[in-house]
């Protein structure tokens, strides 16, 4: 068995303009202050270089080294916001136009091209700074199609996983030449977004070996998914984890959609570490169980929770409920131990 890393903190809820959120150095420093030992690094002009990185090892070795200055490791780098871009239904192009650079925005094409390219980057980045996974979102043709009224005309949604699986397949491939896992976050609003969802996808990208997950149970408190049964079932595909509350509250007014009720007023809801209904104690058991060697990483998003505090909170929580694994049985000091004549002999075989 192996002990989990961390904790950690994802750094894109905390970037702002005033120090110690607006520049890495800083943050560094702010997030090892907290006790903190890792970070997952966004993509961001503002904190990482993407284009710089894919192609020197010296910025790579300069970023690492400025972690390394307060004791931090970088888990994954994420590149969210481009991973959505992959796949971008026309319903959301205005909206998802903010994520890409300015130049290609307004131009659905040159926007995916640019996308698929910082991917492809990101995959040169992440073997530079010696990380085996990277977390991302899938992209979405089908969600706007999500509850079948009108009724779906049939084959709309295997035509929709056909195409994202020929937009990532070649990315995908780009990850296993340079040794790294992409770890889709399954988040309603992609098309990956529960367990069915990303065995369509695995299906369609014929099981490929770095198509791969980001678990976080917040997601699957929402959508009302058993989020323990979901551990049994693909642990051998988690190779990310964003530890992230969230809690579920309906009433006789609204339920899992929410009524289109801001955050604060929705019946699910995102909380800070032990504010919410997520039962860490069994997930961090289920890791420990099927060897997740990977990071705890702290995602902060709470509708109530000043982030500072749940990110000072967020870093004793972690490391509370990672199970330092035992190297030995407990029972082991009664071991008999007998040799096959003697275990055949307890069984009444002949020698």
């Amino acid at each position: 068995m192996k002990t989990i890393k961390g904790p950690a903190i994802f750094l894109a809820q905390f970037m702002g303009e005033q120090p110690p959120f607006d520049t890495l150095a800083n943050l560094g420093a702010w997030a090892a202050g907290l006790g903190y030992e890792g970070i997952q690094l966004p993509t961001d002009k503002r904190l990482f270089d993407l284009d710089v990185a894919a192609g020197s090892q010296a910025y790579c070795d300069d970023v690492a080294g400025t972690l390394a200055e307060h004791g931090l490791a970088i888990t994954e780098l994420s590149t969210h916001l481009q991973g959505q871009l992959v796949a971008v239904h026309p319903a959301y192009d205005q909206l998802f136009d903010g994520f890409a650079a300015p130049h290609v925005r307004g131009n659905p094409a040159a926007r995916q091209e640019w996308a698929v390219g910082q991917l492809k980057a990101a995959a040169q980045a992440s073997r530079r700074l010696g990380l085996r996974t990277m977390a991302s979102f899938s992209g979405a043709l089908a969600w706007p199609y999500l509850y079948p009224w009108p009724q779906r005309p049939a084959g709309l949604v295997e035509e929709a996983f056909g195409e994202l699986a020929r937009r990532w397949k070649p990315i995908l491939d780009v990850f296993d030449e340079a040794g790294v896992d992409v770890c889709y976050e399954l988040h309603p609003g992609e098309d990956l977004h529960d367990g069915v969802t990303f065995e369509r996808f695995l299906d369609a990208v014929g099981g490929h070996a770095r198509a791969n997950i980001l678990y976080d149970p917040s997601h699957f408190v929402l959508q009302q998914l058993d989020y323990l049964a979901f551990i049994d079932i693909y642990h051998e595909r988690i190779k990310a984890f964003h530890v992230k509350d969230a809690e579920f509250r309906p009433d006789g007014r609204q339920g899992v959609y929410g009524g289109y009720n801001g955050w604060l007023e929705r019946a699910g809801r995102f909380r800070s570490l032990g504010d919410g209904q997520v039962d860490f104690t069994a997930i961090f058991s289920k890791m420990a169980q099927y060897d997740y060697a990977g990071w705890a990483v702290l995602e902060w998003e709470c509708c109530l929770k000043h982030p500072e505090d749940g990110a000072r909170e967020g870093a004793d929580f972690i490391r509370r409920h990672i199970i330092r694994v035992a190297d030995r049985a407990f029972d082991d000091f009664a071991g008999s131990g007998a040799d096959r004549a003697q275990l055949r002999a307890l069984m009444g075989i002949p020698a």
